[in-house]
């Protein structure tokens, strides 16, 4: 499976410039803005140097320690003879995952329902409605297939990436195959979860989601350009991205197969209505949000960004790859992934990756959108996350005594 929100392959093998000044004109090829600040350059050498290494096609980034932001950059094209550029718009996939947690853990902190609610009152038909609860939804713990792993539902989709897919379709591809595990007994990570969890939002809060995250999200939080759509829309300017991922199944071996996706409908992964794009000032501004807590009681905050599963979880025939061990690399809350000290999202869907992360101790905030070129795929068609790597390669620069836990070579 290679089109994953989150890029769980590699867990699983792993386990404005403050008084400076930038330019969108492009400059020493891959460079398309240079700052003058001298940790702004490092951040600039170290993604000039993995671009190269890694493949990568274009970069868009924004790093920030408090009120200050310390490098808001962009690096190689969008599309061919066309710079990528800070204003850009791209999906945020997973994201997603953790404005719909914030949105059910303000019901939380109003008193509307508790996490330990069984979704029995709101989806009945479901399977082990009576057990599964709000909280497992949040934290991946229901043993709910992902849909998104069924065979089928691959096939539908390389049929035709623009189709959009609901909720019902995908009820019937997550549980036309058995149960993975009992509730509470194992952790995988599943789609599935996220869409019911969105579902059942908008019958709490009696609206569609998109309005609901729109009014008790992104309003608050401040975020400007982060909107959502059950259609395949992009905002102009839009960061172009390609794909090798559909290669097996319709190139030959060995023959090259790299196409657009900008414009494929990426509603297959999350709720109805939080199917998002975003830009790089609100990615920022997101992790800052989710890392303070600012929208959630000091408890809400807890529950969403503590480190409560490390131990827990563990590989099964069932479910591999999506279930694991929980370790200080990547355990997850509810909606975000901690990994050491740092609270993050990290999405991979339709050629993009993207990363957004926030280390509370410094209150830094790193945010990446990495496409890749034609090297960036393998022979399957398979990518790494490598605004993830990037991310980890930024915190060793920016935060050096409290640098991002790296991921294995490659």
């Amino acid at each position: 499976m290679v089109r994953r929100m989150l890029a769980v392959a590699v867990v699983v093998a792993a386990l404005a410039l403050g008084g400076c000044t930038t330019s969108d004109t492009p400059s020493g090829g891959l460079t398309a803005t240079v700052a003058s600040d001298e940790t702004a350059r490092k951040i600039a050498d170290v993604v000039n140097q993995k671009m190269a290494e890694w493949n990568m096609r274009a970069v868009i980034l924004k790093v920030t320690r408090g009120d200050q932001t310390i490098a808001k950059q962009a690096f190689g094209p969008s599309m061919d003879g066309v710079p990528a550029t800070t204003e850009m718009n791209f999906r945020n996939g997973a994201v997603a995952f953790s404005y719909v947690s914030i949105l059910l853990l303000r019901y939380v902190d109003d008193g509307t329902v508790k996490l330990d609610d069984p979704i029995v009152q709101w989806e009945p038909t479901l399977p082990n409605a009576d057990k599964v609860t709000l909280r497992m939804l949040a934290n991946q713990t229901t043993g709910y297939p992902d849909y998104e792993t069924d065979p089928t539902w691959l096939a539908a989709f390389n049929n035709n990436p623009f189709h959009i897919f609901t909720y019902e379709e995908r009820l019937k591809y997550a549980f036309g195959r058995p149960l993975q595990f009992a509730p509470g007994a194992n952790w995988s990570y599943a789609h599935t979860n996220f869409m019911i969890l969105g579902n059942i939002l908008a019958k709490i809060g009696n609206k569609p989601l998109d309005q609901l995250l729109a009014d008790e999200v992104f309003k608050p939080m401040g975020l400007k350009n982060t909107v959502g759509s059950v259609t395949s829309t992009m905002p102009d300017p839009a960061l172009h991205t390609f794909s090798s991922e559909r290669r097996p199944a319709f190139a030959e071996p060995g023959k090259p197969f790299y196409e657009e996706a900008t414009y494929w409908n990426s509603q297959w992964g999350t709720p109805m209505g939080a199917n998002e794009t975003t830009t790089i000032d609100d990615l920022a501004t997101t992790a800052i949000s989710f890392g303070t807590g600012s929208l959630l009681s000091p408890s809400s905050y807890k529950e969403m960004t503590d480190s409560k599963l490390i131990g827990f979880g563990k590989k099964d025939p069932g479910c591999e790859p999506s279930c694991f061990t929980q370790i200080p690399i990547y355990n997850y809350g509810l909606g975000v992934i901690r990994s050491g000290p740092w609270i993050m999202q990290n999405p991979l869907l339709s050629g993009i990756g993207v990363t957004t992360a926030y280390l509370p101790s410094e209150k830094v905030s790193i945010s990446v959108a990495v496409t890749l070129a034609p090297g960036g795929f393998d022979a399957d068609g398979n990518y790494k996350n490598r605004a993830d790597y990037l991310f980890r390669s930024i915190g060793a620069v920016v935060t050096p005594d409290n640098a991002p836990l790296p991921l294995p070579p490659g």
